[in-house]
């Protein structure tokens, strides 16, 4: 620890922040990084950057979905522009079609000829009209399209075992089966590769209000009948906790643990932490970013305990942690479509600080899926008409990309608290990774809307002889981007970094999230 405190110690102020611009009047608070780049821990999963597409409000159709016939720019359907946004991202894995509506989804009603497909009303959101345009082909085809893998989420609340085994054939058979055979007539040769199945969906909610001890029991029977292909396995999810249930983890991975590939964890960032009052995504203070932080940081705390009570029933860690929904969720403005918000720099800051967590727990935590992809909730795009705009939390999804199947490194950060009211929390939230090409790579979040503050980082295991990185902030907590200004919230090089003794010197702009890249 010597060394390390003699690095901190001979480290200077750093420059000024990224794109020429000002760093504020007030004076840089100061705080401190040890990196161990020495001492590597677990690979971070590129699923940890999953997704997820529900069938409700502008998620499916009009924000994936346009058909061959629009005059929007489409590839067989899907629209260009959304496909080529998901694809400069990396999108690992893709999650459909839900969420609740998963529930009440019944495959065969989205196969075969569009036109004569049926007509349902989905009674998850709002009674709206399904059309079933987009089924199992186009979402299957939709994932190749991105370069992303299979999430299938199957009926557990409303449907039946064979149901789900029927769906699995149909999708995976290479054989001559009715079911393959079924397949092929309706355009698909080749068998599609399904990555992941989930047996339900928020069983203790939406997907059949159950007590923990009876989904185990309808878990074990259902998984036992997920019998894919040999040469195309199927990893198997169960229903996990909402938030801080930890007696559902207990249950559930005691009873039926050594017959999962994954639990799965349900938390959304509520600024107000009350479902009745949300609050709004743009018109929004200091005292609502403070406590939107304050809520997105007890991510930390269930991850850990979630993963104690794993470690219990499954100490070599063979089942992964899947958070496959979580994020930020507001109220709905009025005339809105269902669960559509918009989509500020407050988010990305949200985003980068979870992703962080989720690095942290990369032993556990493999699979991730923020709510939801387009249009809904925490959207990486937004579509209106034929228009399309990135969001915030899409820059930092872009940003954190080299994260993916980097191997995660120890860090310690001690950092000045921010302080707004009765609330108090860290000013820095960090992460560091190393890829297959020797880079490190650091993310950086100050968390404070009106201080910069200036790093000073030890790195043990790396002579870096390059830094080099890019920031996102923006004019104000609220700034967002629009289809009339769609640059206000974007990544600028960053050009306040400067290698140092045994490490470097970074000044963080306030509000900002900076990934720097170190090259040995």
């Amino acid at each position: 620890m010597t060394v390390w405190r003699k690095a901190l110690a001979g480290m200077g102020a750093a420059l000024a922040m990224a794109g020429g611009a000002a760093v504020a009047a007030e004076p840089a608070a100061r705080a401190t990084i040890e990196i161990r780049a020495d001492a590597p821990g677990p690979v971070i999963d590129p699923e940890i950057y999953g997704q997820f597409a529900e069938h409700l409000g502008g998620g499916i159709y009009g924000g994936v979905w346009v058909g061959e016939d629009s005059k929007i720019p489409n590839i067989r359907g899907y629209r260009r522009d959304v496909v080529e946004a998901l694809k400069a991202l990396h999108v690992p894995l893709v999650r459909w079609p839900g969420g609740c509506y998963a529930e009440e989804y019944h495959w065969r009603e989205g196969i075969g000829p569009r036109a004569a497909r049926k007509v349902r009303v989905n009674n998850s959101w709002g009674g709206t009209e399904e059309s079933n345009q987009f089924g199992t082909h186009e979402f299957m085809d939709f994932a190749e399209l991105i370069g992303a893998k299979a999430y299938i989420n199957a009926n557990l609340g409303a449907g039946t075992p064979q149901e789900m085994v029927d769906w699995i054939e149909y999708m995976t058979s290479s054989s001559r089966s009715a079911l393959a055979q079924e397949r092929r007539a309706n355009g698909r040769d080749k068998p599609w590769s399904v990555d992941w199945i989930a047996i339900g969906n928020e069983s203790w909610g939406c997907g059949g209000t159950m007590r923990s001890e009876y989904y185990a029991d309808l878990y074990r029977q259902w998984s036992t009948f997920v019998r894919p292909p040999g040469d195309r396995p199927v990893r198997k999810l169960a229903v996990g906790p909402s938030g801080d249930d930890y007696a559902w983890t207990e249950t559930v991975m005691k009873s039926a643990g050594k017959m999962m590939d994954a639990l799965s964890l349900h938390y959304y960032t509520l600024p107000t932490g009350d479902w009745a009052k949300k609050g709004d995504a743009v018109a929004f203070g200091e005292a609502e970013w403070a406590a939107t932080f304050k809520q997105t940081l007890k991510m930390e705390e269930l991850v850990t305990r979630h993963s104690a009570i794993m470690d219990k029933y499954d100490p070599d860690k063979k089942v992964a942690l899947a958070v496959d929904e979580w994020g930020t969720w507001y109220d709905t403005a009025p005339g809105a479509p269902a669960l559509n918000q918009q989509n500020s720099l407050r988010d990305a800051l949200v985003a980068a600080i979870n992703l962080n967590i989720f690095h942290a727990h990369a032993d556990r935590v493999r699979m991730t899926n923020i709510a939801q992809m387009v249009n809904v909730l925490q959207a990486m795009v937004l579509t209106d008409g034929d228009k399309m705009v990135l969001t915030p939390t899409y820059h930092v999804y872009a940003l954190y990309r080299p994260f993916q199947g980097a191997t995660a490194e120890p860090i310690k950060v001690t950092a000045p608290d921010y302080r707004q009211g009765e609330v108090t929390l860290p000013g820095v939230h960090a992460s560091a990774a190393r890829d297959k090409a020797g880079v490190l790579h650091v993310a950086l979040v100050n968390l404070d809307p009106k201080q910069p503050v200036t790093v000073s980082a030890a790195v043990a295991g790396l002579a870096a002889r390059k830094v080099s990185g890019q920031v996102l902030t923006a004019p104000a907590i609220n700034s967002i981007n629009t289809f009339q200004t769609p640059h206000v919230v974007e990544p600028k090089a960053f050009d306040g970094a400067r290698l140092a003794s045994g490490g470097f010197t970074a000044t963080l702009p306030s509000r900002s999230v900076v990934v720097l890249d170190l090259v040995p």
